[in-house]
C-alpha cells in the first residue's frame, strides 16, 4: 500500500555472512577497560555487573568503529577462573548479562560471540582435572552464554590441544551454533605448549568447530605464516586476531606500538590465505578496527564461495611415537627390578656451592659397599645447592655409582620440564623420580613461592611420551627416550584414599617401580600393600634413621604426611646421649628395614648427615 512502511530486511546468519565478506571482530576488551582506569587485579567479568555501562561504552566505540562481531566480556568467566575471586556464585549472572550487554550494543550492525577462555588450570594429561570434569566447567559457562542470547561461541587464547577440544566437545552438546576455536601461538607458530599447526588445525576440525584460528601472544608478521600452514591443512575458513606486535615496558606500563595503519596492511594479507574473521587481540583499539575494516571491505574469497559441511566432533589427540625401549634395557637399576632382584639405594644430598668432590667420595664408598644406586633429591632445604641433574651426572660419571634423580614440577613450566629431561637423557641419566614437589616458603628463603604448571600425574604422561618418541605437542623427536619412570606413594598421607587414587593415575600414566616416603609405622603400610601388589610395579621403601628425640619429634609433628608412632619417640627420648641417640636411630631404621624386607623388593635411606657408613649399617646384610 502506498505511504506504508518497508519492512526491516533481517540480518542474514553468520555463515551466510561469510560467504559473502569478510567479517571484522572487535579489538581488546581488557586494553580498553585498563584505559578507562579498571586495575587489572579486578575481575573484568563482573564489571558486566559492576559496572554495565563501562562494558557497553567499550562494546558501542567497537561498534562505531565497523566491527561485524562482538565478543562478550566473559573471556575468564568460568567456575575455575572466577573462583579466585569469590564470584563462583555470579557465575550466570556474569555470563548472561556479559551477553545481553554486547547484544544491545550490536543492535543490528553486529553479531555477538560468547567468549570463553581456559579454565586456568592443567587438565589430563597434565594436571589433576578429568577432560569430563572440564567440560562440564565450559557447559556451564556456555549454557548462560546461549541463555544471554549469544549468535556464536568464541574459543581463544587456548594453548593446550586437550583443553579447546573438550570446549568444543561441550559446546557442541549444548548448541549447534557456529564455533570459533583460535590456539595461541609462540612466534615458531607452535602452541604455547608445542603443538604444531598441522596438528592442532586438522584436530580441532574433527572435534567440530565451524571457524578455526589463532590469537594474542605475537603480532601480525609471526600470525601470518601460522595462518599460512594452517591454510595447508585444513577445508575451514580461518580467523586471526592478533597482538598489536609485543608489548614495550613504558615507564611501568606494557605498550603495544603497531599503529592502525600496519595492522590494517596485514589485515589484507591473512584474507588472501582463508581468513574470512579478522580482529585484535592484547593492544588493539577501536582505531585499530577501523583501519582494519576499510582495509577488508568488499573484500571476497580468493577462490570463490566455500559451504562448509559438518564435522564430526568428539575424541582426543593422542600422540603416536615409536616401540619404546624395554624396561629392562633402560638402565642397571631396571634390568634389577625387572629380574626381581632386591636392591639397595642411599639418598645423596646436593652439597651447598659448587663443589662436589666430598659427595662423589661418599658415592665411591656406597659402592664398594654393594649399594645398587644413589637417590639425589631435587630442591632440597632451599638455600645455594648444586642442582640435582649436574650432581647426579658428576656421580655416574666419577663414582660410576649409577643414580635416581628426583625431578620436580615445583617451579617448571612444561617446555622447560621437556627442555631439561631431553638434556638429562642425553647426560647419560636413565632413572628418574617423577614428583610434584613441595611448597617453596621454606629454608633460607621464606619469601620464596612455587608455581605449578603441571602436578607428577603430568609430569609422567610427559615422561612416558618421551619414551615413545613424541614431544609434548605430539611431534617426533626421533630416537625415544628410555627413562626408567618411579614415582612416589606416601603410605602415612593424610588422606589415603586421595593418595591411592593418584597412585592409579601415575601408573596408567606409565610408572614402572615405587619409591614410598620414609615408612615408620609398618602396620599402616600393610594397609596399602594391596594397592601395591595390584599396580604389579616394583616397590622400594623408604627408611630415615632418626638422629636424635628433636628429630624424631620434628617428623611426628611438622612435617606433613609423615607419622611415627608413640613407642619409637618414646625409645628416641630414652636415648639422651648424642652417640646412644644415633646408634638407638640406626636400630630402629634397621629394625623397619628387616619388617619391610618381605613387602617390598628395595629399600633406600635416606640421612640428613649424607653419612655412608651409618647408611650402609641400617641395610648391611638385608640383600
Amino acid at each position: 500500500m502506498s505511504g506504508s512502511t518497508p519492512e526491516a530486511v533481517p540480518k542474514p546468519s553468520l555463515l551466510d555472512a561469510l560467504n559473502d565478506r569478510v567479517l571484522v571482530c572487535d579489538g581488546a576488551m581488557g586494553t580498553m577497560l585498563y584505559s578507562k582506569g579498571v586495575f587489572i587485579n579486578k575481575s573484568f567479568d563482573a564489571l558486566n555487573l559492576q559496572r554495565p555501562d563501562l562494558v557497553a561504552e567499550v562494546h558501542t566505540e567497537y561498534v562505531q568503529a565497523g566491527a561485524d562481531i562482538l565478543e562478550t566480556n566473559t573471556f575468564g568467566a568460568n567456575r575455575v577462573k572466577l573462583g579466585t575471586f569469590g564470584l563462583v556464585e555470579s557465575l550466570r549472572a556474569i555470563n548472561v548479562e556479559g551477553a545481553r550487554i554486547a547484544r544491545r550494543a550490536a543492535g543490528e550492525a553486529a553479531y555477538v560471540a560468547g567468549s570463553v577462555g581456559p579454565l586456568g588450570i592443567r587438565i589430563e594429561p597434565w594436571g589433576k582435572t578429568g577432560i569430563d570434569e572440564a567440560k562440564e566447567y565450559f557447559r556451564e559457562q556456555v549454557q548462560a552464554l546461549l541463555e544471554g542470547g549469544v549468535d556464536l561461541i568464541i574459543l581463544e587464547t587456548f594453548r593446550d590441544l586437550n583443553e579447546i577440544g573438550a570446549a568444543i566437545d561441550a559446546v557442541r552438546s549444548l548448541s549447534d551454533l557456529p564455533v570459533i576455536a583460535q590456539m595461541t601461538t609462540e612466534e615458531d607458530g607452535n602452541s604455547l605448549d608445542g603443538t604444531p599447526p598441522e596438528r592442532f588445525a586438522p584436530e580441532l576440525e574433527r572435534h567440530g568447530a565451524t571457524i578455526l584460528g589463532v590469537n594474542c601472544a605475537v603480532g601480525p608478521a609471526p600470525m601470518l605464516e601460522t595462518i599460512e600452514r594452517m591454510e595447508a591443512v585444513t577445508r575451514l575458513r580461518l580467523s586471526a586476531q592478533p597482538n598489536a606486535g609485543k608489548p614495550r615496558d613504558v615507564e611501568g606500563r606494557n605498550i603495544y606500538l603497531c599503529s592502525p595503519e600496519y595492522m590494517a596492511t596485514y589485515a589484507r594479507r591473512f584474507v588472501q590465505h582463508n581468513v574470512r574473521v579478522v580482529g585484535g587481540c592484547c593492544g588493539t583499539t577501536p582505531e585499530h578496527i577501523r583501519q582494519i575494516k576499510a582495509a577488508v571491505r568488499g573484500s571476497t574469497p580468493v577462490a570463490g564461495r566455500v559451504v562448509i559441511t559438518p564435522v564430526p566432533a568428539g575424541g582426543s589427540a593422542i600422540a603416536g611415537g615409536a616401540e619404546p625401549v624395554p624396561r629392562a634395557q633402560k638402565s642397571k637399576l631396571a634390568g634389577a627390578l625387572a629380574a626381581g632382584r632386591f636392591v639397595l639405594g642411599v639418598e645423596l644430598l646436593p652439597p651447598r656451592g659448587y663443589e662436589a668432590d666430598a659427595v662423589v667420595t661418599r658415592a665411591r664408598q656406597l659402592k664398594a659397599h654393594g649399594i645398587d644406586f644413589v637417590n639425589i633429591p631435587d630442591g632440597v632445604r632451599a638455600g645455594a645447592r648444586l642442582s640435582a641433574m649436574a650432581l647426579a651426572v658428576l656421580v655416574e660419571q666419577q663414582a660410576e655409582l649409577e643414580t635416581l634423580l628426583h625431578y620436580a614440577c615445583r617451579d617448571r613450566n612444561l617446555l622447560g620440564i621437556q627442555s631439561d629431561l631431553l638434556g638429562a637423557h642425553a647426560l647419560g641419566l636413565r632413572n628418574v623420580l617423577l614428583i610434584t614437589g613441595d611448597p617453596g616458603r621454606v629454608g633460607d628463603y621464606p619469601d620464596a613461592t612455587a608455581v605449578f604448571d603441571v602436578d607428577s600425574i603430568g609430569l609422567t604422561n610427559l615422561v612416558a611420551r618421551l619414551n615413545r618418541g613424541c614431544d609434548v605437542g605430539g611431534q617426533d623427536i626421533g630416537r625415544p627416550t628410555a627413562f626408567h619412570v618411579g614415582v612416589s606413594l606416601n603410605a602415612s598421607a593424610p588422606s589415603l584414599d586421595e593418595e591411592l587414587r593418584r597412585f592409579a593415575y601415575k601408573v596408567e600414566a606409565g610408572a614402572e617401580f615405587v619409591l614410598t616416603r620414609p615408612v615408620f609405622d609398618i602396620a599402616g603400610f600393610e594397609r596399602v600393600t594391596k594397592a601395591l601388589e595390584s599396580s604389579r610395579l616394583p616397590v622400594v621403601a623408604g627408611i630415615v634413621p632418626f638422629e636424635n628425640a628433636r628429630n624424631a619429634e620434628f617428623l611426628a609433628n611438622e612435617v606433613p604426611g609423615v607419622r611415627v608412632p608413640e613407642p619409637l619417640l618414646e625409645r628416641m627420648r630414652r636415648a639422651d646421649r648424642p652417640k646412644a641417640a644415633i646408634e638407638e636411630g640406626i636400630r630402629i631404621a634397621r629394625e623397619l628395614a628387616i619388617a619391610l624386607r618381605p613387602m617390598v623388593q628395595g629399600l633406600q635411606v635416606s640421612s640428613a648427615s649424607g653419612n655412608a657408613e651409618s647408611s650402609w649399617a641400617v641395610l648391611d646384610g638385608l640383600r
